[in-house]
């Protein structure tokens, strides 16, 4: 965020300006736009997930701070919404708009469209979550609802200019997309917002594959957004990591569970955790993390799930069964069981998950 302010033109970071951040990064996002802009920065605005604030932020001029509701929108949202909506139309004439947004803003802010209704939003963004709708059908239908989603805050701005940078979580990085296209172009036409995607899952691939060549190891960054139901994806990356021909694989994208009618406690990636686990016997030289970068996994505290060739005989001394946990989406439950669990805390940042493959023999095998 700092870096992206910073190689605008000084005069792009001229005051005074007024930030909102919307989304799982707004803090961070936040902090570094202070960084960059300094004195220019008069306000902030942030609403972010529960628990997803930073300690420096209280130091922030102007700060408001609104904690709301993911991945199920509440009351909250709501509230934040209209006070979205208030914020905007205080900005003064002579000062600049700066919209910092992230995933998480689809369920974190809202305000209905006419006919639509808090208890309906409920029903039908569980009901499409638990369905494993893919995010950018995902978005869309919740743009549907929205009176503020889909562009149609960049019509609020009714012609002014402003500045919305972006930290991606969706395919193809598209700014109609993240946060269900909160600050998208405006659906009546041509806007003045100047958008710029300033991180990605690239990014964090990138940052995997440093890591792995500082300790010596061959890496190979698999460049094609994955997608698609978890379990499918597991005996994929389990395939390619077995026949690959480097140490570390690293792959970026979204899975999506079809959840039962009562399901147990997980996330995605710990359900792709635990769908690879059932391959790796056998091979000890195999293991996987699957983790959300913003360091949750859906619904649960942890970021996802570390397993290797030992995890399902863990499972088997514990009395739990793979296949039983995977059918009643309970990978949380079982990945507990056997310390397969991977807790990061909120991270700063949200750009989808990542799965790391590793292919290294045991010391001393």
């Amino acid at each position: 965020m700092r870096e992206a302010l910073l190689a605008r033109p000084p005069a792009a970071r001229c005051g005074p300006v007024w930030a909102a951040a919307v989304g799982k990064a707004a803090a961070s996002m936040a902090l570094g736009a202070a960084d960059a802009l300094g004195s220019s920065l008069e306000r902030v605005l942030i609403v972010t997930k529960s628990g997803h604030l930073a300690p420096e932020l209280p130091s922030l001029p102007g700060i408001e701070i609104h904690e709301s509701a993911h991945p199920v929108p509440d009351e909250r949202s709501l509230a934040a919404g209209r006070r979205l909506l208030q914020w905007l139309g205080e900005v003064p004439p002579a000062v600049s708009p700066l919209f910092l947004i992230s995933g998480g803003a689809s369920s974190l802010v809202e305000v209905l469209a006419p006919g639509v209704s808090l208890a309906q939003l409920e029903e039908l963004s569980a009901r499409w979550l638990a369905e494993g709708v893919a995010i950018a059908e995902l978005n869309g239908r919740r743009a549907r609802l929205s009176r503020i989603k889909g562009g149609r805050l960049a019509e609020e701005l009714a012609g002014r200019e402003a500045l919305a940078l972006f930290i991606s979580d969706v395919p193809d990085d598209d700014p109609a997309v993240i946060g269900s296209g909160l600050l998208g172009p405006a659906a009546a036409g041509p806007d003045r917002i100047e958008r710029q995607v300033i991180a990605s899952i690239d990014h964090a691939m990138e940052g995997v594959a440093a890591a792995a060549l500082q300790r010596g190891l061959t890496v190979e960054c698999v460049r094609l957004r994955f997608a698609g139901e978890a379990t499918r994806l597991a005996a994929r990356f389990a395939h390619e990591l077995l026949i690959g021909n480097t140490q570390v694989r690293v792959w970026g994208g979204e899975s999506t569970v079809r959840l039962p009618p009562r399901p147990g406690h997980g996330g995605r990636n710990q359900h792709l955790a635990l769908a690879a686990c059932k391959l790796f016997a056998g091979y000890p030289d195999l293991s996987l993390l699957a983790a959300g970068t913003d360091g949750t996994d859906g619904p649960t505290e942890a970021a996802g799930g570390l397993v290797d060739a030992d995890t399902c005989g863990r499972l088997a001394l514990a009395g739990l069964d793979a296949d039983d946990c995977l059918a009643r989406a309970d990978s949380g439950t079982a990945l507990s069981a056997v310390g397969a669990l991977v807790h990061t805390g909120p991270t700063g940042t949200n750009v989808a998950d990542l799965v790391i493959g590793l292919k290294l023999p045991r010391a001393g095998t």
